[in-house]
């Protein structure tokens, strides 16, 4: 009896010699599976045979941030050959350039929504800042020309702040270095801000006020729709007592 198990485990020892080397090789390493940039999963090898571990989920950059990073790289023009938007000299920072060519043409393209106030506001999420008093130049520090790579360091902040308190706090850092002159043109341009968001606001205001109107129209003649169809049924049962 000691004998044939002696046997058997010799003849599964001699099975398992026999397995091809690329097989074993297999088995002595640890092999990544990459699931689309989403799940990562660990095949490895043990004496228990083998295992499928999911690791940690590969971090993807917001959508947002993916767009706004691709209009850039895109570099739409105007007819004369000026560009719409683009990266600035130093390639750390964008400019818009026309900032109404960039709400008609660029922002319905990409966000399906043609609201310069809207996008400036997003921006202000991330993080990024209006570095100039002259144009519309934005910044973050892992927003870069050529460091696609560096989006997914970029977060949404916890609190999402009005737009206007971070670019008056811009302005307010940059006039303690200015003259009174400049203090007065940062004060125009945020006024001009605040007017244009108050403009954006009240026009999608009388656009829902339009929707709820036409909802309660629809409304009616459902209910009188129902009531022309209530009214032949009852006339129909009369008829057939």
């Amino acid at each position: 009896m000691l004998k044939k198990v002696e046997e058997k485990e010799k003849e599964k020892k001699r099975k398992q010699s026999n397995l091809p080397r690329n097989i074993l090789k297999m088995c002595e390493n640890m092999m990544e599976i990459n699931f689309g940039d989403s799940i990562i999963s660990t095949l490895s090898c043990d004496k228990d045979g083998l295992s499928l571990k999911k690791s940690s989920l590969l971090k993807c950059p917001p959508p947002f941030l993916l767009k706004t990073y691709e209009l850039l790289e895109e570099g739409s023009e105007v007819e004369d050959g000026m560009k719409i938007v683009s990266w600035n000299e130093e390639g750390n920072g964008f400019v818009v350039w026309f900032p109404a060519e960039f709400s008609e043409l660029i922002l319905p393209r990409y966000f399906k929504h043609n609201n310069f106030s809207s996008f400036i506001r997003q921006l202000n999420t991330y993080g990024f800042r209006k570095i100039s008093s002259k144009r519309w130049e934005f910044q973050h520090e892992k927003f870069q020309k050529g460091c696609k790579q560096m989006l997914v360091e970029i977060s949404r902040k916890k609190c999402e702040p009005s737009v206007f308190p971070s670019y008056l706090k811009s302005c307010s850092e940059e006039n303690a270095t200015t003259n009174n002159s400049s203090v007065e043109e940062n004060t125009n341009e945020n006024h001009e801000l605040l007017m244009e968001e108050n403009k954006n606001l009240k026009k999608e205001k009388l656009q829902l006020q339009m929707q709820i109107a036409e909802c309660k129209a629809l409304e009616m003649k459902l209910l009188e729709c129902l009531s022309q169809c209530m009214d032949s049924q009852q006339n129909k049962v009369r008829r057939l007592c």
